[in-house]
């Protein structure tokens, strides 16, 4: 079968959707498929081209089998929602005046966002006689209203008028959670058409992890404090400053606030760090490769935070990531529940109470779960250890994380939670 999948987001990226796309076309490459993408040219998450890559308008490269077909993208050095809009429509233009000129395919794979894809795979489609399926990672409209980038107006009654357009000239609609595909059946969408495609994970355990202690030997972090950490996008919808003011609550405690990422909202934490003179906290670049691997050996606990309003139209993919390096995690989402990510189900062995009364309640939460883990730490360090080790093998990970989180739940009140 041929297939192009067509999205904005691919390998060099190593982080957020990409990931996911090249799975999915190298497993349809091994599979025997013809196999094409359509892409721009990497800058996620720092928002910048690389220097070989400005002003190139069309490129096709090989990777891993697979032709990879370039198109360029207006990228803005600062974000906006008026920038993000001539950034996504830049590719929309680009690249459907490239897959006009690729041979016929069986179908295409639309990767959304961006959701303008939508129309234009029905576009192209029409042209070729190729169905499309719209496979949903992010559901825009509804995160941009929910978090307050867009207020109600004509422009998103349109944004929402392009998705019923995207959904209803789709031979199939797939979303990674089963909360996405709950509200596409509110949205109209027949059950017919739903395919649950959740975003996967490799576990690679040919590659021997860094040596413990060797991130913070290298920033000069002691062995003794406890490393609390948020790796990842930077952007308004993670809500981070959420452990700005955990970390300020926790000022005199040994427990160290590490973020790292690029994206939108780097320099604005930054000031904001600044502005609040915290000993304990440090802002660091994206980790890539071995040195995000050194830095999840290192940590003690993982944050994934959500903005509130953002509901079920994403999942944050870097949960996978932690859980198959067996790290603790805590979710915290502003005037929201705890873990409340759809699909959370799968990785939470019971529910809980989580954070009201805005961020500041989410602070509060943070800084209960983050004493509770360094307690655990200084109580029970052997039994920490020991889950870690023996959850090494990948058969095991997942499930160890929840029996332990059930086992510290148990252990302590019920309004903490746990993992190790």
């Amino acid at each position: 079968m041929r297939v192009v999948v067509w999205g904005i987001n691919y390998a060099p990226e190593f982080t957020g959707i990409a990931p996911h796309s090249v799975a999915l076309c190298e497993f349809l490459e091994r599979e025997g498929h013809d196999v094409e993408m359509v892409t721009t040219f990497p800058y996620y998450p720092t928002w910048q081209k690389r220097p070989e890559d400005r002003g190139r308008l069309y490129r096709t490269d090989v990777i891993n089998g697979v032709p990879v077909h370039r198109c360029w993208h207006f990228v803005p050095a600062r974000v906006s929602a008026l920038k993000r809009i001539f950034h996504e429509a830049s590719f929309v233009l680009t690249s459907t005046l490239r897959a006009l000129f690729l041979a016929q395919p069986d179908v295409f794979v639309v990767v959304s966002p961006p959701l303008l894809l939508g129309a234009a795979a029905w576009f192209v489609g029409k042209l070729k006689r190729a169905p499309d399926a719209f496979h949903v990672q992010d559901m825009q409209p509804d995160a941009a209203v929910g978090l307050g980038m867009l207020k109600q107006s004509w422009f998103t009654r349109l944004l929402y008028a392009l998705e019923a357009f995207a959904y209803r000239h789709a031979a199939r609609v797939s979303g990674i959670t089963r909360g996405m595909l709950k509200t596409f059946r509110n949205k109209g969408v027949p059950a017919s058409k739903l395919i649950y495609f959740p975003n996967a994970i490799e576990l690679k355990n040919d590659e021997p992890p860094p040596a413990r202690g060797e991130f913070r030997q290298r920033h000069g972090f002691p062995a003794h404090e406890f490393l609390a950490i948020y790796a990842g996008n930077l952007g308004v919808k993670q809500g981070l400053e959420v452990l700005l003011e955990t970390a300020a609550r926790l000022r005199h405690q040994p427990i160290r606030f590490l973020i790292c990422g690029d994206g939108a909202q780097r320099e604005t934490l930054a000031a904001r760090a600044r502005e609040m003179q915290l000993p304990n906290f440090n802002l660091l670049p994206l980790q890539a490769g071995r040195d995000y691997r050194a830095l999840l050996v290192d940590a003690d606990l993982c944050f994934i935070t959500q903005q509130a309003g953002a509901g079920n139209s994403f999942f944050p993919s870097k949960l996978l990531g932690l859980l198959a390096e067996s790290k603790p995690v805590v979710t915290v989402a502003a005037r929201m529940r705890v873990g409340a990510f759809p699909g959370r189900r799968k990785f939470r062995s019971q529910r809980a109470a989580g954070p009201a009364g805005g961020a500041r309640g989410a602070a509060r939460f943070a800084e209960e779960r983050s004493r509770a883990a360094l307690d655990l730490r200084r109580q029970r360090p052997a039994l920490c250890r020991a889950v870690r080790e023996a959850a090494r093998p990948a058969g095991l990970r997942r499930r160890i994380e929840i029996l332990f989180n059930k086992r510290c739940a148990a252990e302590r009140s019920g309004a903490r939670k746990c993992a190790g």
